[in-house]
């Protein structure tokens, strides 16, 4: 599917791919991690972090597209979403040593940064590198990737979460963010 794609937006692809593949793992089976394995964790826990996330996240993610807007080198939106997958992979590790909600509100806040610094400057990379005549399938084969891959592994999470526990699983997604912030680094010399 990415053969027809050059290589700019087959390398974001693949770095969204690994990333949404990791959060994918953890999403069917993150409520059960906060009931089982966070004092006083329930339903109410996991609705305030995820609250915590999106405000986060919604919060930030204009005044960085702004910043972003203002800079004339495509490398500064390339760090922006390595530092943030870089953050996204901390909150995940974060959540092994979490014991109390409050460590759960915090490694959220911190996932909702990592994802505002992440969309701006991936959208930003992503708009510009688009071969003329493919922006439909660009973006439509990106969809898709992302899809499959958040889909197989939200079957897998539950399955190694299971079988190998919740560290476990928060190890491979921080492992798969990690690689979603490595792979941009591919094409860092290539960009303006």
């Amino acid at each position: 599917m990415t053969k027809t794609l050059n290589k700019f937006i087959r390398i974001l692809i693949y770095s969204d791919l690994a990333l949404l593949s990791g959060i994918g793992f953890m999403a069917p089976v993150f409520a059960i991690f906060l009931t089982d394995n966070i004092k006083g964790g329930g339903v109410e826990v996991a609705g305030f972090a995820a609250a915590i996330y999106w405000i986060i996240k919604s919060i930030v993610i204009i005044p960085i597209g702004t910043y972003l807007d203002r800079k004339p080198s495509e490398k500064v939106d390339l760090w922006f979403i390595v530092g943030g997958n870089i953050l996204v992979a901390a909150s995940t590790f974060g959540y092994i040593f979490s014991s109390l909600p409050w460590h759960i509100y915090l490694f959220e806040a911190i996932y909702g940064l990592g994802v505002a610094m992440n969309v701006p400057g991936y959208t930003a990379i992503f708009t510009r590198h688009i071969s003329s005549g493919k922006e439909a399938t660009s973006w439509s084969v990106k969809t898709a990737i992302d899809g499959i891959g958040s889909g197989i592994a939200g079957a897998l999470g539950g399955l190694v979460a299971a079988s190998f526990g919740f560290a476990a699983l928060f190890v491979g997604v921080g492992i798969l963010t990690l690689i979603s912030a490595l792979l941009p680094l591919f094409i860092l010399n290539e960009l303006e």
